[in-house]
Parts: C-alpha cells; sequence; structure tokens
C-alpha cells in the first residue's frame, strides 16, 4: 500500500496512537459511567440514612416514616432539607418493611440473609432500622445528563487533539529518524551510478549511527580498493607490455632479416620470456592468497637453519656488491611450523630487496629471537632506508615509492605483496621499521606451534 517508508513510519504512528487514543477513550468512558453512578447511589444512600435518623431521632419510632417520605419538601419537617431519592425501603429491627419501595411492599418480611446485604441505620452505636436498595436509580436528570455529555464531550475532544498531535509529532519525529536512511540512500544511488567516493552525516550513536558509520568504512575501503584495482591494472599491463614490446620487436627483425639470429638476441628475448614468467606466477600466488587457497606443506624447522639456507643462497651475490651477509640467531629457539619453501621464498625475497637498496661496504642481518607469542624472523641492513611517507604502502601491491621507476630490475612489483600474503597464511605478521640513510628492519612474527615450550 505504502512505498515510502516515511508514510509506513506516519501512518504506523497514527495508527498506534489512534488505538491508544481509543482504548483510553473507552476505558476512562466506562470509568467515568460507573464512578458517576456510584456517586449517585452513595449521596442517595447518605441523604436516605440521614433523613431517616433524622425522623426515628425526633419521633423515637418509625410510625408515620412512610407518608413522611412521600410528602412534598414544602411541608416536609425542618431535618428534611431536600427530596431524597425514591430507591430505598426501609425494615425496621424485626425485619418488617415500614416504608416500601419497588418489589418490597411495606409490612413485607424480610429475611436475615437479605438484611445483612442492607444499610444499618444506627442512633448512639444502636441499630434501629436496616435500609435495602430496592429499585435501580432512574435515569439522569438533566443536570446530571448535561455533565455526562460534556465528560464524553471532553473524551471526544481529547481523543482528536492527541490524534492530531500524533500526526504532527509523527511527521516531525519522521523526519528526524528517517534522515540518516534518505541520506543512505542517495550515496547509495550515487554508487550505483559509479560516484563510490561517498560520505553520510553520523548524527546519532544509535542503530542508525553506527550503520552511517559502517557505510562510510564501507565506501571508503570500496573505493581505495577500486582506485587500487585500476592502479594494478593499469602496473599490470605496463609489466607486460614492456617485455612483449621487447620480445615482439626482436622477432619482427629476426623474421624480416633485419637482425641476424645470435645467442646473446635469443638471451635477451629468454630474459624477458622468464620475467613474465615469474610476473605470471606472482599474479596466481597472490590469487590463490586472496582466495584463501594457498596451499602450505607444514613441517617443523629450526630458525637458525631456515636463515642459514638462505644466507647460502646469497653469499655469491652479496660477495659480488661488496655487502657484508650475518645470521645472528639466540640459542633458545623453539622449531617454528611452516611451510619451508614458501618461507624460504618470503625470506628471499627480503634479502633480494636489502642487497639492491644496500651501499657497498654494508651489511644485512638476518636474525631470529623469542618473543611471547612465537618466533620473530628479522632482515636488517644499512641501506637508504624509506621515507616515512612511504612505510606504510610499501606491501601494496605494484606500489613504488618513485612511479617514475619501472620494472626494468627484473622485478614484478608484487614481492613484498607476495611476502605478506604468504606470512598470513602462516597466521603471522610483518612490518617494516626503517629509517632515511640508516636502513631498514623487516620484522616477521609467527606463532609457537601448539604444545611447543
Amino acid at each position: 500500500m505504502f512505498r515510502s517508508l516515511t508514510l509506513k513510519w506516519i501512518a504506523t504512528l497514527l495508527l498506534t496512537s489512534l488505538i491508544g487514543v481509543v482504548l483510553v477513550g473507552v476505558f476512562a468512558y466506562r470509568t467515568t459511567v460507573t464512578e458517576f453512578d456510584r456517586l449517585r447511589s452513595d449521596q442517595a444512600e447518605a441523604l436516605f440514612v440521614q433523613n431517616v435518623t433524622s425522623y426515628y431521632q425526633a419521633t423515637e419510632s418509625w410510625a408515620g416514616i412512610e407518608g413522611w417520605l412521600r410528602t412534598e419538601p414544602g411541608i416536609a419537617s425542618p431535618q428534611r432539607w431536600f427530596q431524597p431519592p425514591q430507591w430505598f425501603a426501609l425494615v425496621d429491627m424485626n425485619g418488617i418493611v415500614v416504608a416500601g419501595r419497588g418489589p418490597l411492599n411495606t409490612g413485607d418480611q424480610i429475611p436475615a440473609a437479605m438484611m445483612e446485604a442492607g444499610i444499618p441505620i444506627t442512633i448512639d452505636g444502636k441499630q434501629v432500622g436496616t435500609a435495602l436498595l430496592a429499585q435501580m436509580p432512574p435515569a439522569l436528570d438533566p443536570r446530571e445528563q448535561r455533565y455526562m455529555d460534556g465528560a464524553n464531550r471532553a473524551l471526544l475532544v481529547g481523543a482528536l487533539g492527541a490524534s492530531a498531535t500524533a500526526l504532527v509529532v509523527g511527521i516531525l519525529l519522521s523526519r528526524q529518524f528517517l534522515r540518516p536512511l534518505s541520506e543512505l540512500t542517495r550515496a547509495i544511488t550515487a554508487m550505483r551510478a559509479g560516484n563510490l567516493d561517498q560520505r553520510v552525516q553520523i548524527r546519532t550513536r544509535d542503530e542508525l549511527g553506527i550503520l552511517a558509520q559502517t557505510f562510510n568504512e564501507m565506501s571508503a575501503n570500496l573505493y581505495h580498493a577500486i582506485q587500487h584495482r585500476k592502479q594494478m591494472t593499469a602496473d599490470i599491463a605496463h609489466d607486460l607490455r614492456t617485455p612483449l614490446t621487447v620480445i615482439g620487436g626482436y622477432l619482427e627483425a629476426l623474421r624480416d632479416g633485419t637482425l641476424k639470429p645470435t645467442p646473446e638476441r635469443f638471451s635477451v628475448m629468454s630474459d624477458e620470456v622468464r620475467l613474465l614468467q615469474r610476473l605470471v606466477e606472482d599474479l596466481r600466488t597472490l590469487s590463490l592468497a586472496d582466495a584463501g587457497e594457498l596451499k602450505l606443506l607444514r613441517a617443523p624447522v629450526n630458525p637458525r637453519e631456515l636463515l642459514e639456507r638462505v644466507a647460502v643462497s646469497f653469499e655469491e651475490s652479496a660477495a659480488t656488491a661488496g655487502i657484508t651477509l650475518y645470521v645472528k640467531t639466540a640459542d633458545d629457539l623453539s622449531d617454528i611450523l611452516i611451510d619451508q619453501e614458501r618461507m624460504v621464498q618470503v625470506l628471499g625475497n627480503l634479502v633480494s630487496n636489502a642487497l639492491r637498496h644496500t651501499p657497498r661496504g654494508g651489511t644485512v642481518t638476518l636474525q631470529a629471537q623469542t618473543t611471547a607469542g612465537g618466533v620473530q624472523l628479522m632482515v636488517s641492513d644499512t641501506g637508504s632506508g624509506i621515507r616515512p611517507e612511504d612505510l606504510p604502502k610499501v606491501f601494496d601491491r605494484f606500489y613504488r615509492s618513485d612511479p617514475s621507476r619501472q620494472s626494468d630490475s627484473g622485478e614484478s612489483g608484487l614481492g613484498l605483496a607476495i611476502v605478506k600474503s604468504i606470512v598470513e597464511a602462516h597466521g603471522g605478521t610483518i612490518a617494516a621499521q626503517s629509517q632515511l640513510e640508516a636502513g631498514t628492519t623487516m620484522l616477521i612474527t609467527l606463532p609457537r606451534p601448539p604444545g611447543a615450550p
């Protein structure tokens, strides 16, 4: 029926208010009528008891009481200040009706059980008779009817006023409560149109405020992810285009006879093919890690043996570059449960980066130590360091602190991203610490295997 959430909110609030008003009105009306009838009965009872008590005090008997009750106010005794309602019958102490009303006639004998339900008439602590309600109260007189009509009109006006107030308050509250949802709707519509960088104002701290905050975070993450994907796609296209251009140029020249086939030219093309293969393999590794399908063949490995294996692999490269390569570990290291080949890939990538950015005469150190939660592996160098603004981004895919630097060094630009994915697949963490012109340290923290001391 209603397609607008605002109309649904107003209709719900108005319907709820109307139901409440109707229920309150019904109960108030019934209570008013009941209490008014009770008030009439109480007043009539009090007046009747007062008059017959005055009569008995004046005459010391009930003789002539029936005629006295039926006399007009103008010829009544001075004690009767107005005519009492004719609802009650009077019974003496012997159970004989001395003033009949309704079905109770004068002279009737009243049962004791019925006497107990009556109103005792006492003088100086002594009961002299009993008043019995003999007939139901008559219809309201004009003054009483005006009073009830006024009360009913007041209830009706109050109900209409409450309904109108509920409608106005519902409209005002709907604007206040549903404003965040309207803003969210506009922002989502804009995102659907392609404008992903959306923000909504957080107005409250309730569920709607949490929803707005969550939307802002989602929008920011999605925007950055899309921007990152665009940049990564451009970088992949560039990194693929460069070796393909080299290979294509050589093949075309060889086919046309412009260049003669030589071992050196085939070696260049082979290097470019290996670069392409490495880039494809790196992308495949990241894809598996993102999908949670990166397989790990875990086995207990001694950290020192792991570091020494990596150091041996880079001894010749370090010596050629004039860089000293150290391995330093604590004596009380426990085994770590890892995929050794994957972790060698991680450490090899870090050592390769350290050697590439460390000048001749510098040092690269591989260390391992025990921490509260497991074992920490470190690769430190005395190289040029990383700028503070670049440090949080070093593990991003294809991130380059110098955008003009291309992949002519043979690297795919995915090395540190792969390192992070493999470490996190092991349940560990990796962080970078660096100072310009002082060096960089990469810290890998791996959890202790279950049951290890």
